[in-house]
């Protein structure tokens, strides 16, 4: 793993550690199950404070990029599972509601189409 903080960057130095291990692991460079350095021992070889790393780690946690196993150490875990699964969860409320609204099928499609597109401005 390879990371690279420049302080001359806009981004804080957490969001920096955040954002490389997050397109490391995403991107297939780190590899599930790849086990990352302690908060302490990152802190260190990039002269940053230990409650800057620990805070990057606590945001990609809950991204659901890596995961904490105790005391065996902070892994990074399966690609998009947490994001995958909130996605899920959702998508199933929503599809319950138009339906109980009596939309069909399509019609709710449709909806969230335009969603979609707003979301990610497309359109």
């Amino acid at each position: 793993m390879t990371l690279k903080i420049h302080i001359d960057d806009s981004a804080p130095p957490y969001e920096q550690v955040r954002a490389q291990i997050s397109e490391q692991a995403r991107g297939g460079v780190l590899p599930v199950g790849y086990r990352l350095p302690t908060v302490r021992g990152l802190a260190e070889s990039l002269g940053l404070a230990v409650n800057t790393v620990a805070k990057a780690y606590r945001a990609l946690e809950t991204d659901g990029v890596i995961e904490t196993r105790g005391r065996n150490g902070t892994f990074v875990a399966a690609a998009g599972s947490a994001a995958e699964r909130e996605a899920s969860l959702a998508a199933q409320v929503y599809a319950e509601r138009a339906r109980r609204l009596g939309l069909a099928e399509e019609e709710a499609l449709a909806a969230v189409r335009d969603a979609l597109r707003a979301a990610y401005g497309e359109g």
